[in-house]
């Protein structure tokens, strides 16, 4: 890693960071950052994207092939540089300190605080079915406009739980996401064996099988079908790419474990390995989930069915896929047994999230573009200041309720970010061709360049289909340039690098 101007020794009795996490640990923050409610939600839209069972396994196959190339790529960079910080650092190194700013600003802005305050609020909602007295949307109390229902309420609870977990020490998160994520990848297979082997309804078998590669496009207004377009050519390839951005956000945050690499024991050697493994296992589980889907429930429907059969998978009830398989399989229980599963998943997910995005803050912080304190770690050996900052703000976001919205604008900066990523190989290879790469991007040119071509194209397509999702979430990016000649020159902090960073270099 370049020197950074102004670099200073930290305090030998100073906290260091605590290489605890051996690869099984690293692979469920992977795996377990992955699988939230996504898996259980987001196909239903793709069926109504898309309209055929093949094509809605081809959407999945096809994020799932994207995800493990993007992951076989950044092994490399993960294994070169492997400190806290993760994506911001190999930004940084591979162009300047501006570009990794502007993206370490997005993911705190939006990208993991608005990921945390969706899933905790997911959390929340699924809790309430066993509270059926409860109306998720009573108000418990108002401030400034400001309403606290239950739900926010208990998301923003999970929230401080989590985070105060975390601050505990590195242990006990670790420990907290290897039980929630085994937990449910067990439950998500349990799932997957009943509805392929029990769940199989003559129905959905019929309608899906007996049209299995037919596409067409069904779109909705106010709950009422307006059109269903047959899909051909390059229409056809424009309804995968837009369908394809529910499942590569079910499919994302499987790089927050190189935020965490200051405090993996082997880092060049298990992070290269975490990041394929966990990425290939999770892919196995969403396309073994999603065929469970089509052997229980037909994929086309109609929004006004009388049964979860007749909706289908397009139109499950608020889009519950999982929920509505579940109903084929278990009945009336259905509900609940899908709502324990959605809260073992997503109070897990969030733990990693939690868990990982608090680094990034503390290596900006160690650059002198964050607050001071972020970059400091507590008695316990983690970045307590900026895991109590990152809970605050994701807070502020459950509260307000714009998090959706913002995920949805920071979707086209994300994949840009990606992109960015995935040509700083190529960049290193050229900066630093010396540099000791313990592990090399697999089918190096060819594969990076792939994964770079094909998030460019989701990008043109966004910026053709969806332009109301592109352009706000560039401004979110760019608003971040003054801001980071402002932090520059009015910031009172030196940067300064990590030097446990340093002895790794």
């Amino acid at each position: 890693m370049s020197e950074t101007p102004g670099q200073t020794e930290k305090s030998p009795s100073a906290p260091q960071f605590k290489r605890e996490l051996g690869l099984l640990s690293s692979i469920m923050i992977v795996m377990g950052s992955m699988i939230g409610s996504g898996i259980f939600i987001v196909s239903a839209d793709i069926a109504r994207t898309v309209g055929s069972p093949g094509y809605l396994l081809l959407v999945w196959l096809i994020t799932g092939i994207m995800t493990i190339f993007g992951a076989l790529s950044y092994g490399e960079l993960a294994g070169m540089m492997p400190h806290a910080g993760g994506q911001y650092i190999y930004l940084r190194e591979a162009y300047n300190p501006l570009i990794g700013f502007l993206y370490g600003w997005t993911l705190f802005l939006v990208i993991q605080t608005g990921t945390i305050a969706a899933v905790a609020v997911a959390f929340a909602k699924f809790s309430l079915v066993f509270f059926p007295v409860i109306e998720e949307d009573s108000i418990l109390l108002s401030v400034l406009g400001i309403n606290l229902t239950y739900a926010k309420s208990i998301a923003i609870l999970s929230i401080v739980l989590l985070t105060y977990l975390n601050t505990r020490g590195l242990r006990t998160g670790k420990w907290v996401q290897n039980i929630f994520t085994s937990a449910k990848t067990l439950a998500l297979l349990g799932l997957i064996v009943l509805g392929i082997f029990v769940g199989r309804n003559v129905v959905a078998m019929r309608a899906n099988w007996g049209d299995f590669w037919t596409p067409t496009w069904t779109q909705v207004s106010n709950g009422i079908i307006e059109n269903i377009e047959p899909l051909s050519g390059m229409m056809l390839m424009a309804a995968i790419g837009v369908a394809m951005v529910g499942s590569l956000f079910s499919s994302d945050a499987w790089h927050n474990i190189a935020f965490t690499a200051a405090e993996v024991k082997n880092p060049r050697r298990i992070l290269p390995w975490s990041l394929f493994l966990g990425t290939a296992t999770v892919t196995v589980l969403y396309l073994l989930a999603n065929l469970g889907y089509i052997m229980t429930l037909p994929v086309k429907g109609q929004p006004d069915g009388a049964d979860v059969l007749a909706r289908g998978m397009q139109f499950a009830a608020a889009d519950r896929v999982g929920t509505a398989a579940a109903q084929v399989i278990f009945g009336d229980a259905a509900l609940l047994i899908m709502a324990a599963l959605i809260l073992v998943s997503t109070f897990g997910c969030n733990n990693g999230l939690i868990l990982t995005g608090a680094r990034v803050y503390y290596a900006m912080a160690r650059n002198g573009l964050f607050f001071s304190k972020a970059g400091v770690l507590n008695t316990r050996a983690v970045p307590g200041t900026a895991l109590v900052v990152q809970g605050v703000w994701a807070s502020i976001l459950c509260l307000t309720g714009t998090y959706s919205d913002l995920l949805d604008y920071v979707i086209f900066a994300v994949l840009i970010f990606y992109a960015l990523t995935m040509i700083g190989i190529f960049i290193l290879r050229i900066k630093r061709p010396n540099a000791n790469r313990p592990f090399k991007a697999f089918g190096y040119p060819i594969v990076p360049a792939l994964y770079v071509l094909a998030a460019l194209a989701i990008c043109i397509d966004l910026l053709i289909f969806k332009p109301a999702f592109t352009w706000p979430g560039m401004i979110i990016v760019l608003i971040g340039v003054p801001v980071y000649f402002a932090w520059r020159r009015f910031s009172s902090t030196r940067p300064e690098e990590d030097t446990q960073n340093s002895r790794d270099n």
